[in-house]
C-alpha cells in the first residue's frame, strides 16, 4: 500500500453567517498553508465568531468528512449563544 502525500486545506467558517466563507487547497505546499494561515488569523483577529482551521489530509472529500459540520453549516452558533456579543 502506498501511502499518499499530506494535502493542506486552509478553511474559514464564519459563525454569525452560518457558512463557510473560504476554502482554500495547497497541496503539498505547508509552508505556504502556514503563511496562509497566520494572515488569516492577522485578518480575522477582532472576529471571535471566525474559525480559522488548517487541516492535513489526503483529499478534500476526506476533509468534507472529518469537518462535515463547516460544509452543511451545521457549525453555526444559535443566535441565543450570541446575545450580549
Amino acid at each position: 500500500m502506498t501511502s499518499q502525500p499530506i494535502k493542506h486545506f486552509l478553511l474559514v467558517f464564519d459563525h454569525a453567517a452560518g457558512k463557510l466563507i473560504e476554502e482554500i487547497e495547497f497541496g503539498i505546499e505547508s509552508d505556504r498553508a502556514v503563511a496562509a494561515y497566520a494572515a488569516k488569523e492577522d485578518e480575522f483577529r477582532d472576529r471571535d465568531l471566525v474559525d480559522i482551521v488548517l487541516i492535513g489530509s489526503d483529499s478534500l472529500d476526506t476533509v468534507r468528512l472529518t469537518h462535515a459540520n463547516y460544509f452543511d453549516g451545521s457549525a453555526k452558533v444559535s443566535s441565543k449563544y450570541l446575545v450580549g456579543i
